[in-house]
């Protein structure tokens, strides 16, 4: 519900189809972190959904160092 609505807020914002970039996947997994913080505050001993948001954690920190990596390329050769 939450995932839907925020994807056809992003479409109609951008009118392209950039579901694979990094900015998008970034997004997304937060919004997935978000909904998984809610979740383990109801449910404390729910250690398989602990893993998976470490997880997710992990994938979205290397997404974004890949990201300032990125940008200071960019400005290098500017």
């Amino acid at each position: 519900m939450i995932k839907n609505s925020s994807i056809y807020v992003i479409s109609q914002k951008e009118k392209e189809e950039n579901w694979g970039s990094v900015e998008f996947q970034v997004f997304n997994f937060t919004n997935k972190i978000r909904r998984l913080t809610l979740h383990l505050e109801l449910h404390k001993k729910d250690y398989l959904s602990q893993r998976g948001l470490r997880k997710i954690l992990g994938k979205r920190q290397r997404l974004l160092a890949y990201l300032s990596k990125k940008k200071k390329k960019i400005e290098r050769m500017e």
